[in-house]
């Protein structure tokens, strides 16, 4: 793989990564209200359900392109659609409320859940096929070795980014996760970012064959 392809790879992920989402928010609360061990447990679990995603995302794809060159540059254009969609609904979202009371878990149930809202998020799943493929180049090699490296490079970069939010959260999560400005703030940056990468993916160098 390219040096280019993966680092523009690499800038995109954690463009993404570093605008909070759901899965953020969800460790920084627990971090709060449990510690940062709790929350470093929650991460663990989070990114064994994305590493769910990355193999299913390997296995399918590969499939596809195996099976028709076309099917996956479609793949790939309705992919771009659906980051530009998530980009427009992301920046249409309310606020949500901050006042939620979270039970406390043993860690196990920690890691449990962590991985059970990952592996049945259908958005997840959606994200990696969305997101991978703009990214993969059958010039290049092995397309199923491509889906796996940048699949294991993004829950990577996630498990670092995350992990920060979590030892951040306890002293800053209750700040983050109250402070309206903030969520405005990042609801509009993230937005913008999946709406970029989608233009940016949809029109990029024309199909290979």
């Amino acid at each position: 793989m390219d040096i280019a392809r993966l680092s523009l790879f690499m800038t995109a992920s954690l463009a993404l990564l570093l605008t909070p989402g759901p899965a953020v928010l969800f460790i920084v609360a627990r971090s709060m209200e449990q510690g940062r061990r709790a929350g470093l447990v929650s991460v663990l679990g989070i990114e064994a359900g994305g590493l769910f995603h990355v193999m299913a995302a390997t296995a399918g794809l590969s499939a596809i392109l195996m099976s028709s060159a076309l099917a996956f540059d479609i793949v790939k254009y309705l992919g771009a659609a659906y980051l530009i969609y998530m980009g427009i609904r992301t920046l249409r979202t309310k606020d949500v409320p901050t006042d939620v009371v979270i039970e406390h878990k043993s860690y196990r149930q920690l890691f449990t859940q962590g991985v059970i809202v990952n592996v049945l998020n259908p958005k997840t799943a959606l994200f990696f096929f969305a997101f991978i493929p703009q990214f993969v180049d059958p010039a290049l090699g092995s397309v199923s070795l491509q889906f796996l490296i940048l699949g294991l490079i993004f829950v990577g970069l996630a498990t670092v980014t995350d992990g920060l939010y979590a030892l951040a959260a306890g002293t800053a999560g209750s700040w983050l996760q109250q402070n309206r400005h903030f969520q405005r703030v990042q609801r509009y940056v993230a937005g913008t970012v999946y709406i970029g990468l989608g233009i940016t993916a949809a029109f990029a160098s024309p199909a290979r064959k």
